[in-house]
């Protein structure tokens, strides 16, 4: 089985998992647009068990929205999504952005979609660059 390493941005959070994913949602709720400070999150999913953390566990902090099936899970030293169980603990959400791989899934379905940003559609059209533009 081939897995797939991952982490947070400062290097505190690192992790191991199967590529194995069931499925890959963007979630364009407005929830996660706070969460993320985005457009909408992109969540692979997968079984518990599928994990490995190799360091970092104690880094993490947990966030769990009352009244909605929302969570966040994030690296206490520099704020990156890091994987985390469902609140009844049988699925592991993992954002695609904490992989340093190439997931099995591509992105299946577009979530809350009524909810999405209002400026995201002219995202989509807009023009494409390398890198920074002044």
């Amino acid at each position: 089985m081939e897995k797939l390493t991952g982490g947070c941005l400062c290097g505190k959070v690192e992790f191991e998992i199967l590529n194995e994913f069931a499925h890959f949602q963007l979630c364009h709720c407005v929830q996660c647009q706070k969460v993320t400070g985005s457009a909408h999150a992109s969540n692979l999913f997968t079984k518990p068990e599928a994990i490995s953390w190799h360091s970092g566990w104690d880094n993490i902090t947990r966030f769990d929205l009352e009244g909605r099936k929302i969570s966040n899970a994030f690296c206490s030293s520099c704020g990156s999504r890091v994987p985390y169980l469902s609140l009844n603990g049988d699925i592991l959400v993992v954002p695609a952005g904490s992989l340093n791989g190439i997931p099995n899934k591509s992105p299946q379905a577009n979530i809350f979609w009524a909810e999405r940003a209002r400026w995201y559609d002219a995202a989509l059209t807009a023009e494409h660059f390398t890198e920074f533009i002044e």
